[in-house]
């Protein structure tokens, strides 16, 4: 995936086609990147096992291997100058959708396989272990939100040719795909988008395991972080926040409101979620210390 990074970034600079309204080489990119940053952080998690590592290795192994095919056929539809997603164009189109269906419910499955090890891995940081835990399980969530996607729009059911139509479901929801669209994402910025909170969702991955790691690096200069019960607070707090946003954002898009664009009952769920999660931080660092401190950071907790 990091050679395709590479590959794809040379096409986007060296090959000026469009398909629905985006460069032909940004998907590819944006997959390769997005790819690379699943992989490695799966990667540092299986050496988290305690137990049923040979299953975790051959999980990690059915994700790598799935992920390549996927990004195979990405990589020949955008050769053949077709869209990879939703063509049913041709028998042919249509059946390499149906493989990179496959290959996602296989990576979904394969990712559960490990969330579930980890579930039952013995680490010692309580911290570290909900960062993780909660990372994983809120990636699968966010993995799941790609299966909407497949379903037929509003506006395609209407149309009441789904038998013989050439694209058959969508990102965007309540416009058509490839309308005018964030810079470097390209969301919808005239409807909702469902592939943002499949972005938010599957990014848990890293971003509560990284907030862990901040917080332990933080803690020899604030005396409060060097608490193992602070910070398996702060973590808990912070996964029920992302966890929140996940569902807001998924519901945002769903209504057909673009991400910029927010009304006031959407706007009025992001403050209490943000006053919660103010509230919440504010008690867990003025909270009780614990007794018995556990390993300060997670490379202790996994010797």
């Amino acid at each position: 995936m990091a050679v395709m990074t590479v590959v794809s970034g040379v096409g986007l600079m060296a090959d000026d086609r469009v398909l629905a309204g985006s460069a032909i080489w940004f998907k590819p990119f944006k997959f390769a990147v997005s790819f690379v940053v699943y992989a490695l952080a799966l990667a540092w998690m299986l050496t988290l096992l305690t137990r049923g590592r040979r299953t975790g290795w051959w999980a990690g192994t059915v994700v790598a291997l799935a992920s390549l095919v996927e990004m195979a056929l990405i990589t020949a539809q955008v050769v053949r100058g077709k869209r990879s997603h939703f063509n049913h164009a041709t028998p042919f189109d249509s059946s390499l959708f149906a493989a990179m269906g496959a290959t996602v419910v296989i990576l979904w499955t394969g990712t559960l396989v490990i969330a579930i090890l980890l579930l039952r891995a013995r680490i010692a940081d309580r911290a570290c272990a909900w960062a993780i835990r909660s990372g994983v399980l809120l990636a699968l969530v966010g993995a799941g939100f790609g299966f909407l996607m497949t379903q037929p729009s509003q506006e395609q059911r209407a149309a009441g040719n789904l038998d013989t139509a050439d694209v058959v479901g969508a990102h965007a929801v309540g416009v058509p795909d490839g309308g005018p669209s964030m810079p470097l994402t390209g969301w919808s910025t005239t409807g909702g988008d469902l592939r943002i909170p499949h972005f938010v969702g599957m990014h848990a991955l890293q971003l509560l395991p990284l907030l862990l790691l901040a917080l332990t690096a933080l803690a020899p200069r604030f005396v409060r972080l060097r608490d193992p019960g602070v910070r398996l607070r702060l973590v808990r707090i912070a996964s029920g926040a992302y966890g929140a946003v996940t569902a807001l954002v998924a519901w945002q898009a769903l209504r057909g409101q673009p991400l910029l664009r927010p009304d006031g009952v959407t706007l009025t769920a992001a403050a209490v979620v943000l006053a919660a999660t103010a509230a919440g931080a504010y008690g867990a660092l003025r909270g009780r210390p614990e007794a018995h401190h556990a390993p300060s950071t997670a490379k202790e907790s996994v010797r």
